[in-house]
């Protein structure tokens, strides 16, 4: 009789329990929840401390083995696997090769000590500082460039700076809203051992970079004891002229020589980074006009927003990846085995300065849209009566209204069937700020 597998989900919500359920070999798993879910969901504000302390508590409390501690998700959730894991003696990466991913100054100064090449010129900056665009400017750095907290999340706070008005009215919200993330932040900071100069970058920093661009897309993978193996690449497609998603699309369609250097490029920089025995994923850049590769940033987790893509394409959810390397096992990920050739997340959106959500479709909308586009999975992301600003995780520029994963032949069947679904979505708005 097999001895049964206790895993334990920091933020499990029943949309992702149902999907862990459908993985291979989870036969003789029981997964547990850790942290209610709406705690990371449905704010933005995380109090670490108090967090932890209620996950040790729970964890404690378990009459039987922790055999895992796993999480699918990016800040807060990230960066308290290590420090779990660390307690309980379960299976992850170190606390401080983490950082070296999601502290993004300490990220850019590993890059450049092995793919100096590929990546923009940065420099960080305290937007509390009166001064802080004349030393941008002493850095080498000029209009237009890109600035983000050194921890953010999603394309939260990120801004493209064109002129000195940009820069201000950016350092404006910047701090305004940096504190949300960056003092839990620095609540993890504290644990770590950090090198003197990274150590005086704290949460309440940004960073100035030089502006890349091109197709975008992301390579996912893991570290088995020392192994970086990359299993897939998805594309990541904006609406026209803004920085907001359309959709992310799997398989790509970067040319084969690309996609073999981004895979190269994601061993050389894991393997200097010291990741271990953990998924990640990285983002990059492809400037097709002059051939050249950007690394954008690296996620120390799967994306969520890929899992759906995997099962259709190629059988399993990438949860896999997660679940079969907490338990010390090389990852059981299988290889276009899915129901479909190709597939992609959509999101769907309204380009609102602000506005209260007066109607979402109903649950028999839903689920006759579902029906009529098999495969499909819609998951709305606002209810009636929600003001959009009040939404977390969004991007300085839109609202997503709704996720929509669709499954299909080719890219233009795909695109296709979005937009016959995307009719048919019935919303409505009151108060609309334009």
């Amino acid at each position: 009789m097999s001895v049964k597998k206790h895993i334990f989900v920091v933020g499990l919500n029943e949309f992702n329990l149902h999907r862990l359920k459908q993985l291979r070999g989870v036969e003789t798993c029981e997964f547990h929840g850790v942290i209610d879910p709406a705690a990371v969901y449905e704010t933005e504000v995380f109090d670490i401390d108090s967090m932890l302390k209620e996950a040790t508590a729970h964890l404690e409390a378990h009459e039987g083995n922790i055999d895992a501690i796993v999480g699918y998700m990016d800040f807060p959730v990230s960066t308290m696997l290590p420090i779990l894991c660390e307690r309980f003696g379960t299976r992850t990466t170190s606390l401080e090769s983490l950082l070296k991913c999601e502290h993004k100054y300490w990220s850019r100064t590993v890059q450049r000590e092995v793919i100096p090449d590929f990546i923009p010129a940065f420099t960080a900056f305290d937007p509390f500082d009166d001064d802080a665009l004349v030393k941008i400017s002493d850095a080498g750095l000029y209009f237009p460039f890109f600035i983000k907290p050194i921890k953010s999340s999603g394309s939260r706070l990120g801004f493209r700076i064109d002129s000195p008005e940009d820069f201000y009215q950016a350092i404006e919200r910047l701090r305004a809203e940096i504190g949300l993330i960056a003092d839990p932040f620095n609540t993890v900071l504290e644990q770590a051992r950090l090198p003197p100069d990274i150590a005086a970058v704290d949460g309440h920093f940004c960073m100035a970079e030089e502006i890349i661009g091109g197709w975008q897309c992301t390579v996912e993978g893991y570290v088995f004891d020392g192994e970086v193996v990359s299993y897939g690449i998805v594309d990541s497609l904006r609406y026209p002229h803004v920085l907001s998603f359309f959709h992310y699309r799997y398989p790509s369609g970067l040319p084969d020589p690309i996609q073999r250097k981004m895979t190269e490029l994601t061993a050389t920089v894991m393997q200097h980074i010291g990741y271990d025995n953990a998924a990640f994923n990285v983002e990059y850049f492809w400037d097709e006009v002059q051939d050249r590769i950007w690394l954008l940033e690296i996620n120390t987790r799967i994306s969520q927003s890929h899992c759906d893509l995997f099962a259709k394409v190629d059988g399993a959810s990438h949860q896999q990846v997660t679940v079969d390397l907490a338990l010390g096992k090389r990852p059981d990920m299988p290889h276009r085995q899915g129901r479909y050739p190709m597939a992609a997340k959509f999101f769907y959106r309204v380009f609102f300065t602000d506005a209260v959500v007066a109607r979402v479709p109903d649950a028999d909308e839903i689920a006759a849209l579902e029906n009529e586009f098999p495969g499909t999975v819609i998951d709305l992301q606002v209810t009636e009566g929600q003001r959009l600003s009040e939404l977390p995780e969004q991007d300085s520029y839109s609202y997503a209204l709704a996720y929509i994963w669709m499954g299909a032949q080719d890219e233009t069947a795909l695109l296709a069937n979005y937009e016959r679904l995307a009719e048919q979505l019935s919303f409505a708005f009151d108060d609309i700020i334009s």
